[in-house]
């Protein structure tokens, strides 16, 4: 019997300190959910178009499938000069730029780097600033929407990168290459 018993004992024991650790182990959670999600979109998105534009070599920035599309550097131009429209509204600003300012002139890799940098340095304030309390504040939203809350443009500029991503993998597959997301 009382090997029973002490047998029972460590076992709970055992148990106890596992429950323990495993408590320690795990990761603390954040203390702003939702504002955190659209920045790991955000961070996701960004990254995929970062790598898009350092990845294709400056002769096929001109590149485009059909006369009826934007070349390969016009979309990333066009990603740049919409962000600062989208990331503006979320920051509660005029727009420094707009959303075709810079497709007819950055017209080189660097230049289009460059701005593409820029906007994305931009939107890094907006969504850096996001928390779930300021997520729900309402903000004239861009484009002629409807007003909604501080998180809406940024999570429909998140969409707005995935969007054109998927543009650039098309022209990335056309020319033979592997695109960024499914090289890694």
């Amino acid at each position: 019997m009382r090997r029973s018993i002490s047998f029972i004992c460590t076992l709970l024991a055992i148990s106890v300190s596992s429950g323990v650790l495993q408590a320690q182990q795990k990761p603390a959670a954040t203390a702003d959910p939702i504002s955190q999600a659209v920045r790991d979109t955000w961070e996701s998105a960004k990254r995929n178009i970062k790598e898009s534009a350092d990845q294709m070599p400056e002769a096929d920035y001109s590149f485009k499938p059909t006369d009826s599309v934007r070349t390969f550097g016009q979309i990333l131009a066009h990603v740049a000069g919409a962000s600062y429209v989208y990331c503006s509204a979320a920051r509660g600003e005029k727009p420094p730029h707009e959303e075709d300012d810079f497709e007819k002139t950055a017209t080189t890799k660097a230049q289009i780097v460059k701005v593409l940098n820029e906007s994305i340095a931009y939107c890094d304030a907006a969504y850096t600033s996001l928390t779930d309390r300021t997520a729900a504040d309402v903000v004239p939203m861009p484009f002629g929407m409807k007003e909604a809350g501080r998180a809406s443009p940024l999570i429909r500029n998140s969409g707005h990168y995935q969007e054109h991503y998927g543009n650039l993998v098309t022209y990335f597959r056309i020319k033979g290459m592997v695109p960024p997301s499914s090289r890694r």
